[in-house]
């Protein structure tokens, strides 16, 4: 259901450390200009946002002529494996926030990397 609010998004921000959970709509989107220094108005950008216990997230994201925001909300004794060093604006690729909704951490050490090679880097 997430992944719905990321489709065809150009760019995935994961504000990295904790966020106060009590903003809403403009709390958050002063947060993106002004703390991290990005348009909240860019409709090809998606925010995301995590509480101090790593139990819930929000995204954030301009849509035409409004804002949506979205809550997930984990069950008792989970938590997402959220970035804890400051708080920055770090851009992920949409396999990443997914390994993040799965309980993984964003950068997997024994994940398989993308090679790209044409017929001059093949022995075939």
């Amino acid at each position: 259901m997430m992944r719905r609010f990321m489709d065809g998004a150009d760019h995935i921000y994961l504000a990295t450390g904790v966020t106060d959970f009590r903003k809403q709509i403009q709390g958050l989107s002063a947060i993106v200009s002004m703390q991290f220094r990005l348009d909240p108005f860019q409709g090809s950008a998606v925010f995301l946002f995590c509480n101090k216990k790593r139990d819930a997230i929000k995204v954030l994201r301009f849509d035409r002529n409004g804002f949506i925001l979205a809550t997930k909300k984990l069950m008792e004794n989970m938590r997402f494996q959220w970035p804890r060093n400051t708080a920055e604006a770090k851009e992920v690729t949409m396999q990443q926030v997914e390994w993040l909704l799965q309980g993984l951490e964003i950068e997997q050490k024994k994940a398989l990397r993308e090679i790209r090679t044409g017929q001059r880097g093949s022995c075939y």
